[in-house]
């Protein structure tokens, strides 16, 4: 395992100038062992490729080995606070993880305070029932935009009215960070209203992390990550992990990259290709999303 994860590093880090390079990026990060040490499992995963890496914290200085501090496309995640450190970056704030603390807190709390969670809940399902009658091609572009600032506007109405009970307050307080980054799905259709595909691709991990607890040595955690970056990516664009192996193991070159790193040239932002089901590339996200965003504001 550690020659091929030796023989994928030149990939492994060509993975990572390409997910540089994505205009599209989700990403996640989860709890890791080495050598029964706290680490953190991070993955960015894009139109193409998956990229993961084992580092030691769980900060800015993490995400940006793996994006670049300047990096300037989509961001779509859980609303962690690093982030949004990304200032050159658009983001868009998982609705699916405030979607579950909505149903979860509405399953704890009195009729009268969980009022508030279930309407939050309801105008986020009719986000997304907005972009599913867009894709179906039942309402105009126009009409997308102007439907979604009706539903920014009910939210702040909601977000206006003051609460009593504390957890209410504290989800208040959340959305109202999280206010402009809810909804950005809607001003850009094509874009991912969740960051689901990140963390598809780290479950399986997390399965492996429940059973061993993580790698016992460095050497395992970077045969890990590498490891885990070529595969996934494999699995991604339909190839077959083992035939992949088997190409590392043979090849005589030390230091091949694989084929299915995307070219090293940037899509240009007015032509994106078509994208394959894992995500979802914005299709106007060059030429009209500018208009869309302008609207929000």
């Amino acid at each position: 395992m550690d020659r091929v994860a030796q023989r994928g590093e030149a990939t492994w880090n060509a993975l990572r100038d390409a997910a540089r390079r994505s205009m599209v990026n989700a990403v996640d990060e989860t709890g890791w062992n080495v050598e029964a040490q706290l680490r953190w499992l991070w993955v960015v995963v894009s139109e193409q490729v998956t990229f993961c890496d084992i580092l030691a914290e769980r900060g800015f200085e993490q995400a940006a080995a793996l994006l670049g501090a300047d990096y300037d496309g989509w961001l779509t995640h859980d609303g962690w606070a690093v982030y949004y450190k990304f200032l050159q970056a658009s983001h868009q704030s998982c609705n699916s993880h405030l979607l579950r603390r909505c149903e979860d807190m509405a399953k704890v709390a009195s009729p009268g305070a969980a009022r508030f969670p279930l309407r939050v809940q309801a105008l986020l399902e009719e986000g997304l029932a907005l972009r599913d009658r867009y894709q179906n091609q039942e309402i105009s572009l126009h009409g997308l935009w102007t439907a979604t600032g009706r539903l920014e506007a009910k939210l702040d109405r909601l977000l206006a009215r003051p609460d009593r009970d504390s957890a209410n307050r504290r989800l208040a307080k959340h959305l109202q960070h999280e206010r402009p980054y809810i909804f950005t799905y809607l001003y850009c259709p094509g874009l991912d209203a969740t960051n689901n595909v990140a963390e598809r691709a780290v479950r399986a991990l997390i399965g492996a992390r429940k059973n061993w607890g993580g790698n016992r040595t460095q050497n395992g955690a970077r045969a890990q990550a590498v490891l885990t970056s070529i595969l996934q990516t494999a699995k991604q664009q339909g190839k077959n992990p083992f035939d992949v192996v088997v190409e590392l193991l043979c090849c005589s070159e030390k230091q091949k990259i694989l084929d299915f790193v995307p070219p090293t040239s940037k899509t240009p932002r007015d032509s994106s290709p078509d994208p394959p089901p894992q995500i979802a590339v914005p299709e106007i996200i060059y030429a009209q999303s500018v208009a869309g965003l302008a609207v929000a504001a």
